[in-house]
């Protein structure tokens, strides 16, 4: 079966593509190529629309890792929103669409998500548990040690203003296993067996194996500011990020 070729990862910027259908069923819709970025790694799935050639738009209202035999993490899932049934109904596999995604609620969740890297930078726990939506960035640092809002916010802006580079590299299987150190959640790993792994570096700042989007520089991410800070558990803080 055909894999879904992951534009976002090669430039999360892109903000539609021409992609044919592969399949279509009740759960989505399933193309050749997307710039749809699927929930996963605590990112919020990506939202839009798939423009067919007479003008016609089904809107997306999710998108979720296609399920099936020899599925990829790449395989996007594009969740139409309710009510569109004899639209779906109307799509062959082979036909051309234009996929548009979201691009102000993707910008959001490129900025958060770049700006949730600058807090494991900042805070040296594991994580256990995270989400990344358009709104906030939270995170759950595993650590009984008090953490100080004022601080946070006054290193952020730090890094932010810093201006720090942002680009993506990938290593080997190997080489990852090799250096169990990049990885700092408990809770998402890093997807292995595809013979590479893709490794997010903020110049200077942190480096850790991540598949989600980001913006190419801090700057991008702009003001920010600690919403919220809770103890979780006995050992457990929560920090939830919002963009000031």
């Amino acid at each position: 079966m055909t894999t879904t070729r992951a534009l976002f990862r090669e430039d999360a910027y892109l903000t539609h593509c021409d992609a044919a259908i592969v399949a279509v069923g009740e759960d989505g819709v399933r193309l050749d190529q997307t710039v749809f970025y699927p929930l996963g790694g605590g990112q919020a799935g990506d939202t839009g629309a798939l423009v067919l050639a007479d003008g016609t738009r089904i809107e997306i209202a999710d998108t979720r890792k296609a399920k099936f035999e020899g599925a990829t993490p790449d395989d996007a899932l594009h969740v139409p929103a309710p009510g569109q049934e004899a639209l779906l109904a109307r799509l062959r596999t082979g036909e051309p669409v234009r996929a548009e995604i979201d691009w102000g609620r993707r910008y959001r969740h490129m900025r958060l998500h770049t700006a949730s890297h600058l807090m494991c930078a900042v805070l040296p726990y594991a994580v256990d548990g995270c989400s990344i939506t358009a709104d906030y960035a939270r995170l759950d640092f595993a650590t009984v040690e008090p953490i100080e809002r004022d601080m946070i916010e006054a290193r952020l802006a730090e890094l932010v203003t810093g201006a720090h580079a942002v680009a993506t590299e990938w290593i080997t299987d190997e080489e990852m296993a090799a250096r169990p150190e990049l990885v700092r959640t408990m809770s998402v790993k890093p997807p292995v067996g595809l013979g590479r792994v893709r490794l997010l570096r903020i110049e200077n700042v942190d480096l850790q194996p991540c598949g989600g989007t980001h913006v190419r520089n801090t700057a991008e991410i702009g003001a920010l500011a600690v919403a919220k800070l809770e103890k979780k558990s006995a050992r457990t803080r929560r920090l939830v990020l919002a963009l000031a």
